[in-house]
Order: C-alpha cells, then sequence, then structure tokens
C-alpha cells in the first residue's frame, strides 16, 4: 500500500503573485482617491444668497459663503467689531464679523462673505470680500440680484 505523501509546501504561482500585486495597487489607489475626496469636501464651501439662506437652505454648522449688498444704514463699527446686513434686495442676513474690512468695503456695494449661520440667524463670518474694482462682483452675488430684480446699471456693476 502506498500511503499517501504530504506534498511539500509550494510557493505562489507567478498568476497568483501577479493577482496579489494588482490587489496591492488598487488598495493603494483606492486609498489615495478616498484620501482625495475627503479632502476636497472638507475645502469645498459653497455660495448661498441672503433669501436661501433664510429659507434654510445653507448648511448648518458648516461653512458657507453668503453674498450680495451690504444694506444701506446697517454698518455698525465697535472697535474691531462690525455688524451689518447682506440683502439681495428680498431678505436681508445679519453679519457679524470680527477684523479689518477691506478698503472697498461699503454701504450698498457688493460683498461676499465666509463664515457660519448661528442658531440665533446671525451670519458669523471669518472672511470678508470686497469687490475689487467699479465693474467687478462675483457671478453668484450678480446671478442672485438680477434674480431678485436688482437693476443692474451698466458700468456700475457686472458679473465678470
Amino acid at each position: 500500500m502506498n500511503a499517501a505523501t504530504p506534498s511539500a509546501p509550494r510557493g505562489l504561482t507567478p498568476r497568483q503573485k501577479r493577482f496579489a500585486w494588482i490587489a496591492a495597487g488598487l488598495a493603494v489607489l483606492a486609498t489615495a482617491v478616498g484620501l482625495v475626496l475627503y479632502a476636497l469636501s472638507s475645502n469645498i464651501v459653497f455660495f448661498f444668497t441672503p433669501t436661501q439662506v433664510s429659507r434654510n437652505e445653507a448648511p448648518q454648522g458648516r461653512a458657507f459663503r453668503v453674498g450680495g449688498l451690504v444694506e444701506p444704514g446697517s454698518l455698525q463699527r465697535q472697535g474691531i467689531d462690525v455688524r451689518f446686513k447682506v440683502t439681495d434686495n428680498v431678505q436681508a442676513i445679519p453679519v457679524v464679523y470680527r477684523g479689518t474690512l477691506p478698503d472697498l468695503f461699503k454701504e450698498g456695494k457688493g460683498v461676499v462673505a465666509q463664515g457660519t449661520i448661528g442658531a440665533d440667524g446671525v451670519f458669523k463670518a471669518s472672511e470678508v470680500l470686497a469687490k475689487h474694482d467699479e465693474n467687478y462682483m462675483p457671478p453668484e452675488a450678480a446671478e442672485a440680484l438680477k434674480q431678485a430684480g436688482h437693476p443692474m446699471q451698466s458700468g456700475t456693476v457686472k458679473a465678470q
């Protein structure tokens, strides 16, 4: 009787080695794609109009941008603390900001503020951007004002 002798352990075949390398490469690629998507999602800041913010369409507890015009008569300065309202001529959102405002920041002019909305409905800005010349307004803000029926006079404000 011939007893079955256990065969000696064999190494991976070339096909198995190739499969292992492909699987490892795909795992590394999937990890890299996942990290890139995570980094992009945490850095994307969406733009909302004051009307959208007042309808609770803006994210709660996450940074976003709100833009429109600085409502005339709403600007209040107390040292480096600034309060004003951003309007699209339909709704106005109160904004608080601590810091130095851009030189071009004025009532009735275009502005984009980045920050978060508080439970009290006040937008806490971490950054305030003003238009940089007489013929520029951020495209999103210009479109929001156009939809709200704000007259866009040629030569004063136009979207770029």
